[in-house]
């Protein structure tokens, strides 16, 4: 039988012809020992041949009804109904058999006559061939359990898998609101002071946005494609503070096609601007930089800013902070991350470390920047 996780019938037709042929060896040692005529050990084989064929034929029926109508579950009846008749039909059919077979193979009638002889060895078989379709049914119900088990622990793992997506699609929800009602509010204020600078941070959004719909239902996307994003995101601050900032971007070549978390930068790039740079007169720098190490990919961002007081960096490395950010990185690199604070000197930082994966050949090295 083909079918996953059953045992075909060319299986069970060499384990037959093994114990056929091994019954063959025992009975001829069994009559020389005993000190009988010496068999014919061609009668013999085919005797005993036949005597493993004809369960090894038949066990695919009865591995049909066994997994048709399996005992458990409260299903106790219908199978008792099927499977008696099933066992006395098999005994028979074996009995059967091998009494045609020894009828062809004997040269002459039992003392008592071929009817006396076929009761008496199917009276002596019978609870051999007994055990024979219970082992048959026991065995297909130790298969269909495991596979049941195999497919509950799939189904599992699935529902485990859509639970985390929609967890992660559900913190990515969370971004972009707050920074569009930033933005949007920023427009507002330009409206009023610089209608140029407001259309073209208005163009720069509706970029901004259509790139960031591209990757909704994206988990995952490359550092290079992030960057993209980011850097629409840099095009509408830079027109909302002008020279008060300044970016740089530093990306190690090697670094480009590593897979993150989408949207993950923006967010802390926005928290350098939004503390380190906006509250500020003086000019201020952001600058990003990635790389790789070994295994491991390493994101940088620093701003110029004034940092913050001791004890609340102690809180932000104790997970009080970034909350977001530290969610979806857990549930994408559960104990495999890093996200840490420190004070710069001057301003704040933070690196970000998660393991390093690509899906594509690396592009040629670039080293940009954006002032």
């Amino acid at each position: 039988m083909p079918t996953r996780g059953r045992i075909s019938l060319a299986v069970l037709i060499g384990i037959a012809t093994v114990f056929g042929v091994s019954s063959t060896i025992q009975a001829y040692f069994l009559t020389r020992v005993a000190g009988e005529t010496d068999p014919m050990v061609l009668h013999l084989l085919v005797i005993n041949l036949v005597y493993w064929y004809v369960p090894a034929l038949l066990a695919p029926i009865i591995i049909q009804l066994a997994t048709r109508f399996q005992f458990g579950r409260g299903r106790i009846v219908l199978p008792i109904l099927v499977h008696v008749p099933a066992v006395l039909a098999y005994s028979l059919i074996h009995s059967a058999s091998m009494f045609l077979v020894r009828m062809a193979l004997m040269q002459q009638a039992p003392p008592r006559g071929w009817w006396w002889y076929a009761r008496i060895e199917y009276l002596r078989q019978l609870d051999w061939m007994f055990m024979t379709y219970l082992f048959l049914v026991g065995l297909t119900h130790a298969i269909e359990y495991r596979r049941e088990s195999e497919r509950r622990s799939l189904d599992s793992a699935q529902l485990e898998m859509r639970l985390v997506e929609a967890q992660l699609q559900a913190l990515q929800r969370q971004l972009h609101p707050h920074f569009l009602f930033n933005t949007l509010n920023a427009i507002a204020g330009l409206m009023r002071s610089d209608v140029d600078a407001a259309d073209r941070m208005m163009d720069r959004l509706g970029d901004l946005l259509r790139l960031t719909l591209n990757t909704s239902n994206i988990q995952e996307v490359s550092l290079k494609e992030e960057l993209e994003v980011l850097q629409k995101y840099l095009d509408i601050e830079q027109v909302r503070l002008g020279n008060r900032l300044t970016v740089s971007i530093d990306i190690d070549p090697e670094a480009l096609d590593a897979q993150l978390p989408n949207f993950l930068l923006q967010p802390l790039v926005e928290n350098a601007v939004r503390h380190g740079i906006a509250p500020h007169a003086r000019p201020g720098h952001v600058s990003i930089a990635a790389s790789r190490h070994a295994n491991r990919l390493a994101i940088d961002i620093a701003d110029s800013g004034d940092g913050v007081p001791p004890h609340r960096l102690t809180l932000l490395n104790q997970g009080v902070g970034l909350a977001n950010t530290r969610a979806r990185l857990e549930h994408r690199y559960p104990n495999d991350h890093s996200l840490l604070c420190a004070n710069g000197n001057p301003g704040f930082r933070v690196t970000v470390n998660i393991p390093f994966t690509v899906d594509r050949a690396l592009p040629e090295s670039i080293k940009v920047g954006a002032a």
